[in-house]
């Protein structure tokens, strides 16, 4: 029975332009481990089938991981983990079902707070990260530079800002896979109202990745201070891919995160929606 307990269903959603794919190596030693897991496709993204231009807001971005969570049975709860801009929507589902989150766990993951608005995060990280950044990617933006309607990265941007650290398979897979996309930051920040009361009472841990060529060790550091009572942990030669780059590290953790945070009820029968 203890042992039935210690295992987990987590929840895993992918940054932008990504999709489930990307959790490829870690749902599988997740899975190996007995856990159950679902990755799954942000509106626009991975195998989801609508194109970026018909997903209108941030609201129909984030809907496949709002349906996922009313679909967990009462009284069971989740590991919930965002990666890059999954953190937006992690903190989303933290807010509308607070009661199905056992942690919440941000992976070089955007990270608001009721104190430290979405608005004011994407302020700080185009200070530091200015279009030029994103070198040979196509950027579609209005006159305000903080608005990026579409982004779709290019190849060095990839292996020198996301995946200098992974594999040359897996950049020569996101090179096929990743897609065109948008932070939907307009609509993201009206959607944004966290509350102490729902998204302050789920328990957040912060994983620094601390390579991260994308979402520097800076940046992440100061959303971390901006967000009280988070957890950090930090993970060595960590690139901004860091489940494809150190995916048994970042396994390990997640599991430890899991067993710390513990759980009051079994999560070896949840069946929602596993990726396949």
């Amino acid at each position: 029975m203890e042992e039935e307990r210690s295992k987990q269903h987590f929840v895993l959603v992918h940054g932008i332009g990504h999709g489930a794919w990307c959790w490829y190596k870690l749902s599988a030693l997740l899975r190996s481990a007995g856990h159950t897991v679902t990755a799954l496709d942000l509106a626009g993204s991975g195998v989801h089938p609508q194109r970026l231009e018909e997903v209108r807001s941030f609201g129909d971005y984030a809907r496949p991981l709002m349906e996922v969570m009313a679909s967990i049975p009462p009284r069971e709860k989740v590991v919930l983990v965002g990666h890059s801009y999954g953190g937006a929507c992690v903190a989303l589902a933290m807010e509308r079902f607070p009661e199905k989150v056992l942690v919440a766990v941000f992976v070089a993951g955007i990270m608001p707070s009721p104190a430290c608005s979405l608005a004011r995060i994407a302020e700080e990280f185009f200070r530091g990260h200015p279009l030029e950044a994103y070198m040979d990617s196509t950027l579609v933006v209005r006159k305000d530079p903080l608005s990026i309607c579409s982004i779709s990265f290019g190849y060095n941007y990839l292996s020198t800002r996301l995946y200098q650290l992974s594999p040359p398979e897996d950049l020569t897979l996101a090179t096929m896979l990743v897609r065109p996309a948008s932070c939907f930051l307009d609509d993201a920040n009206e959607m944004m109202q966290l509350t102490e009361e729902r998204f302050g009472s789920v328990s957040r841990v912060f994983i620094v990745c601390k390579e991260d060529k994308s979402t520097s060790e800076a940046f992440q550091l100061w959303m971390i201070q901006r967000s009280p009572r988070a957890e950090v942990k930090e993970m060595e030669a960590a690139d901004h891919m860091v489940m494809l780059s150190r995916p048994r590290e970042l396994f390990s953790l997640l599991v430890e995160i899991a067993v710390e945070h513990g759980s009051t009820t079994s999560s070896r029968d949840q069946r929602v929606a596993p990726s396949p």
